[in-house]
């Protein structure tokens, strides 16, 4: 027997698959006509094997972004006193860094066609205020007073939600991702670090 007749899919391709299935359906349906047992279906994985995967229907989105933001959060907690805007700036860097088109890109880009705009903003909306409250811990354990922390960290956190957001709607027309983001962040100002 052949490698290729295995039963199932392979566990390297299912959670792409899934991924797949659930956009294709969002786009034809809507996201909210679209059930978990339509993407299963869709995908003709078990709905066992999307939960493998996936917490929820949401999850497919966002699940690329939040392994990010939770490598971010790990890296800016262990800078201590030590962190400066460089470094917190270099951490947002690397949630981008290489960012591809993925179900979140494209959702973005197609949200109206989606029925998506409710649940983006509501979702975007939960991981900056999260990335926001990790960087303003990060200011605060260098001595930054908690007022000045909190703006530096919602602005930095809305420097990278949005970047992510315009260059998923505007494609590759306008660069990378990193390239965005470096460009939202020089907007900061006098939200600079110091």
């Amino acid at each position: 027997m052949s490698s290729t007749n295995r039963a199932g899919r392979p566990k390297v391709s299912s959670r792409e698959t899934l991924a797949e299935a659930a956009c294709e359906l969002f786009l034809e349906r809507g996201y909210d006509a679209t059930s978990v047992a339509d993407i299963t279906q869709r995908a003709g994985v078990s709905r066992s094997s999307f939960f493998n995967y996936f917490s929820s229907k949401s999850d497919v989105l966002w699940s690329g972004l939040d392994a990010r933001i939770a490598t971010a959060s790990a890296t800016l907690a262990t800078l201590g006193p030590a962190a400066d805007g460089a470094a917190v700036r270099a951490v947002l860097q690397d949630v981008v860094e290489g960012f591809a088109p993925d179900p979140l890109a494209l959702a973005l880009r197609n949200r109206s066609a989606m029925g998506l705009d409710e649940e983006l903003v509501r979702e975007a909306g939960v991981r900056q205020a999260r990335l926001a409250r990790v960087i303003s811990d990060a200011a605060r354990a260098t001595g930054m007073d908690e007022i000045r922390a909190d703006i530096v960290g919602a602005g930095h956190a809305a420097a990278l939600l949005s970047s992510l957001r315009v260059w998923a709607e505007h494609g590759a027309g306008l660069g990378t991702p990193e390239a965005v983001l470096a460009g939202a962040i020089g907007t900061l100002g006098d939200l600079s670090w110091t």
